[in-house]
C-alpha cells in the first residue's frame, strides 16, 4: 500500500472540489480521478494538473479500477445530486446501486486501504459499504457530521465574535434532518458555553442556540436552493478527515461509523465522535450526553434503522 496514494470516485462538483482541496493541501504524492464519464475524469485531471507547479508535487490523472488497489484513501463521491426538495434519505435507492456496482470493483481487487463515503445519505451508505465489502468496520467511515459541526462553530463564532477555533461543539446523529446539536459538552476554549454567552452580554441561549441549530440542519436546503448544489464546504471537512488518516493526527472527529454496542445502538452506522488515524477509526467514543440529547440521538438512530432494514443487504 502506498500511504500516500488516493483515488477519488465520482467526480462531479462534490469530487472534483475534494481533489482540488486535497492538491492544495498537498497530502497526496499520487491522486486517481475515476468517473462513469472518462471524458470528465480526464478534464478534471487536465485542469487540476495545471496548476501544479504552484503546490507540492502530485501526479494527478483519470484512472480506472486498477489503479486503486495500492490507495491508503479511497473517496466515494459517486452517487445522484440532492435536487431542492429532495432529503438526503430520498436518495437511498439510486445511490445503494450505485455503491453495489463500485464495491463490486473494488472487492475484486486487493486494495487494504480506507474507505471513505460521501454520497448521500452518507450514513446509511456508510453501514452498507461495510456490510457489502467485508472489510473491518475500522476501514469504513462516512464524512458524517464533520461538515455540519463546522457549520455550528462557524455560526457559534459569528454570534459570539470568536475564533471559531475556540469553539468546541458539535452536531451528531444522522448527517440529515434528525441530526442533533450536543450543547451540553459545548464550550469556548473550556469556559461553557452559556457561560460564555452571558460573558458576552447575551441573554437568549435557549432561543439563540435553537435557532442556529436549525440553520445547521436546514443549510443544504438553502445553499441547493441558491446555488443547486453544495461542495466546497464537504471538500474542506474531507480534506480535514484526509489529512488525520494521513499524518496520524488521532484526531477526534464525528465521522459516521459502525456501532456495536455503543450508545446501546448496533446494527447501523452513525456519526459520532471517533479517533481518526492511519489506521481509519480508532475508537468510537462514547461521550457524556444529557437525557435529551440520549433520546434525540435515539430517535436519529430508529429512523436510520428503518431505512436500513428496508435494504436488502447480507
Amino acid at each position: 500500500m502506498n500511504p500516500r496514494k488516493a483515488a477519488i470516485i465520482g467526480c462531479g462538483f462534490v469530487g472534483a472540489s475534494i481533489a482540488f482541496s486535497l492538491i492544495q493541501k498537498g497530502l497526496f504524492n499520487e491522486l486517481v480521478l475515476i468517473d462513469a464519464d472518462r471524458d470528465k475524469a480526464e478534464g478534471e485531471a487536465m485542469d487540476l494538473s495545471h496548476g501544479l507547479p504552484y503546490l507540492a508535487p502530485t501526479e494527478v490523472y483519470a484512472g480506472t479500477y486498477d489503479d486503486v488497489s495500492d490507495c491508503a484513501l479511497i473517496i466515494l463521491t459517486a452517487g445522484a445530486n440532492q435536487n431542492p426538495g429532495e432529503t438526503r434519505l430520498d436518495l437511498i435507492g439510486k445511490n445503494v446501486a450505485i455503491l453495489r456496482r463500485v464495491l463490486s470493483q473494488l472487492t475484486a481487487r486487493p486494495f487494504q486501504g480506507i474507505l471513505l463515503l460521501v454520497s448521500n445519505p452518507v450514513d446509511v451508505l456508510t453501514f452498507a459499504a461495510w456490510r457489502l465489502s467485508g472489510y473491518p468496520a475500522h476501514r469504513v467511515m462516512g464524512s458524517g457530521t464533520v461538515l455540519d459541526t463546522a457549520r455550528l462553530k462557524h455560526l457559534l463564532g459569528k454570534r459570539l465574535q470568536v475564533d471559531s477555533r475556540s469553539i468546541h461543539a458539535g452536531i451528531l446523529g444522522e448527517h440529515g434532518d434528525s441530526e442533533l446539536a450536543v450543547w451540553s459538552g459545548a464550550n469556548v476554549s473550556g469556559i461553557p458555553l452559556a457561560h460564555f454567552w452571558a460573558l458576552r452580554g447575551q441573554s437568549d441561549y435557549e432561543q439563540a442556540t435553537r435557532s442556529l441549530y436549525e440553520s445547521v440542519r436546514d443549510s443544504a436546503y438553502e445553499i441547493i436552493r441558491r446555488k443547486g448544489a453544495t461542495y466546497y464546504g464537504i471538500a474542506m471537512a474531507v480534506g480535514r478527515i484526509a489529512q488525520c488518516i494521513v499524518r496520524d493526527e488521532r484526531a477526534v472527529l464525528p465521522v459516521s461509523a459502525v456501532l456495536n454496542g455503543q450508545y446501546g445502538l448496533r446494527g447501523l452506522s452513525l456519526s459520532v465522535p471517533s479517533i481518526v488515524g492511519r489506521r481509519g477509526l480508532e475508537r468510537v467514543l462514547e461521550i457524556p450526553l444529557s437525557q435529551d440529547e440520549r433520546s434525540a440521538l435515539a430517535a436519529s438512530a430508529a429512523q436510520l434503522g428503518k431505512v436500513i432494514a428496508a435494504l436488502d443487504l447480507p
